[in-house]
């Protein structure tokens, strides 16, 4: 009679908890992917697509705003023409997508909206914009590093205060369309870009401008700052001593910063270069898009329900050009309601 085994071959398998299926553990971890490990919030996420035939400049805008609400959104989202509304909002829950930006292109200007998924409320603009291609062309030393979109930009909000509704959810949209910043835990080498929407009260539009930050330490000549920064010996070729490089005339004035305003003392380390021990001088760049945005219409539900706010437009001036017309939009929602159709694959 064979006598049970005794060892290390019959413990085999104590010890361990129960195995959890693979289909668990993906949603364990897509539920973690939606919430911020510090501060516990669930993360906002978007969409940005368009309705309709659009030419080629708003398809520039379209892939521009992407990178603008990078890196919670989805850079290569796919569409199809026969893809409606109700596609967008099936897909949206499972990623746990909470804004759309739309755009779309009636007879007048072209329209951005901006919608909470999957209840709304929306809130359409009639937009000017200048690509972010634009916006480097037209500068001497244009400066996008690609490392800047690993991280969320910082919302700025400005000229929204007394305004009332529907301005106040406005502002509390656009405060929830990035995710929330703590400062007594935030890291500032992720504090790279600014989001500025600034509303003119004199004109009534929203100025969208976007900036990278840049930190430059005070005192430090351009030269020290590259020879830093490369890690590279310099060509010393032409010159008679080390010195003649760190002293050469028209280096030294260009890291020099007179307004003090724009001087600040870290609180902490960034990089070799701007450390807590010295004065760094914070810079703005834009980097784009750049659009004036005027809102025309605000709706309680996703592209539908009852109008909140209707744009006041005189009879006579209906169809004008740069004038809303009220055809155009109502055109829109019929076209992006949710109605029923067949759901098509959207790849990220």
């Amino acid at each position: 009679m064979r006598q049970p085994r005794s060892g290390p071959g019959k413990s085999r398998g104590r010890g361990r908890g129960p195995r959890i299926p693979a289909t668990t553990l993906r949603k364990q971890q897509a539920a973690l992917a939606n919430v911020d490990q510090i501060t516990g919030a669930k993360i906002p996420k978007s969409f940005v697509f368009s309705r309709g035939k659009l030419p080629s400049t708003l398809r520039h805008l379209q892939q521009d705003l992407r990178k603008v609400m990078l890196p919670y959104t989805a850079l290569n989202l796919k569409e199809k023409k026969r893809n409606n509304l109700k596609d967008f909002v099936n897909v949206a829950g499972p990623l746990g997508v909470t804004h759309f930006l739309i755009l779309s292109n009636p007879k007048s200007l072209p329209h951005l909206r901006f919608s909470n998924s999957p209840q709304g409320p929306t809130f359409t603009f009639q937009i000017e914009y200048a690509l972010a291609a634009d916006i480097a062309n037209s500068q001497k030393r244009p400066r996008c590093p690609p490392g800047i979109f690993k991280n969320s930009p910082l919302v700025v909000l400005s000229g929204f205060s007394g305004l009332g509704n529907p301005f106040e959810s406005l502002v509390e949209y656009f405060q929830h369309m990035v995710p929330a910043v703590d400062p007594s835990t935030v890291k500032l080498a992720e504090c790279q870009r600014i989001l500025l929407l600034k509303y003119d009260k004199e004109k009534e539009v929203v100025d969208f401008r976007h900036y990278s930050i840049k930190l430059q330490p005070v005192g430090i000549s351009r030269r020290i700052r590259k020879l830093m920064q490369n890690n590279q010996v310099p060509d010393l070729r032409d010159l008679k001593d080390v010195s003649d490089y760190v002293t050469k005339a028209g280096y030294g004035s260009e890291s020099e910063v007179d307004d003090e305003a724009a001087t600040v003392s870290l609180p902490s380390d960034v990089d070799k270069l701007n450390q807590a021990s010295r004065k760094s001088a914070v810079r703005l760049q834009e980097i784009g898009p750049r659009m004036t945005m005027r809102l025309v219409k605000v709706e309680a539900g996703l592209c539908s329900g009852d109008v909140l706010y209707p744009w006041p437009v005189a009879k006579e001036s209906v169809g004008k050009k740069g004038e809303v017309n009220e055809e155009d939009i109502g055109q829109e929602d019929t076209e992006d309601g949710l109605e029923d159709g067949s759901e098509e694959e959207m790849e990220e």
